[in-house]
């Protein structure tokens, strides 16, 4: 990791002290987001939708207040041609996970682009959001509070990863792939790849792994309430979301958007 010293480590459009900016609130934001996203993940219902829409209203709210720009929060075009390698290695990986799973008869996906679109649209758009938050949100305030990008790099994927527990899949994968993004992105500073790359993951476990080996995806309290269907189909709408925010939940195997939500 000796190359990431020489990232950059700028807050692009970002001014350097302000009230209601200072290291103090960046702590206070960060504690916050965090500790509501992870008593959402370990908080049963009916308590946990009124804590998802508390996280929801807190992550918008200090984002408005702290709003360092869209450029500095990666939703621009340059540096998207330089992040397009992601992109490319996880259609190789992708491709390569659906062989072995088509040749140990674990593979199911939709039968048709209509509904592959029914079944995964929702979770393109939900890889965008985990992206925001771990680099728009987390790594940008992190950077305030760390002596350098490679620290707050490495704290980013930390805690990503951690909001992934107890999952034994889920946890490593995301550790690896929380590091990866957070330094593409402090180099290229561009979402979207990022997101697309996110999403073809994302899709790619939920096609190729079966719902009762990665508990559907399932994190935190939902990990260990979940039950396995006593006949396996696709769309495994036998769950529900477990999670928020920057955590990958079973949301991928969705087909009706009402069931999206906790």
């Amino acid at each position: 990791m000796a190359w990431a010293h020489h990232l950059p480590s700028e807050r692009v459009g970002e001014p350097a002290e302000r009230p209601g900016r200072s290291r103090a609130w960046v702590r206070c934001e960060l504690l916050i987001g965090y500790g509501l996203i992870l008593t959402v993940i370990w908080t049963p219902r009916p308590l946990q939708r009124w804590l998802y829409l508390a996280a929801v209203v807190w992550i918008a709210f200090s984002t408005a207040w702290s709003f360092p720009g869209w450029k500095a929060l990666g939703f621009r075009t340059a540096g998207f041609g330089r992040s397009l390698w992601v992109v490319g290695i996880a259609l190789l990986v992708a491709a390569s996970a659906a062989l072995l799973a088509s040749s140990l008869h674990t593979l199911h996906h939709p039968v048709g682009p209509l509904q592959w679109v029914e079944t995964f649209g929702g979770y393109a758009v939900w890889a965008l959001l985990q992206q925001f938050l771990l680099q728009g949100y987390f790594l940008l305030r992190l950077q305030r509070v760390l002596p350098s990008a490679t620290w707050a790099a490495v704290a980013a994927a930390a805690i990503f990863a951690l909001a992934h527990l107890p999952n034994p899949i889920l946890t490593p994968i995301t550790l690896i792939w929380g590091l990866t993004a957070c330094f593409v992105f402090l180099r290229n500073r561009n979402i979207w790849p990022l997101a697309m790359a996110h999403a073809i993951f994302g899709i790619c476990l939920a096609v190729t792994v079966p719902g009762p080996v990665v508990h559907n995806m399932r994190v935190g309290l939902g990990y260990f309430t979940y039950r396995a269907p006593k006949h396996l189909h696709f769309s495994q709408s036998d769950h529900s979301v477990s999670t928020v925010a920057c955590v990958t939940a079973d949301a991928p195997t969705r087909r009706r958007s009402r069931q999206a939500l906790p």
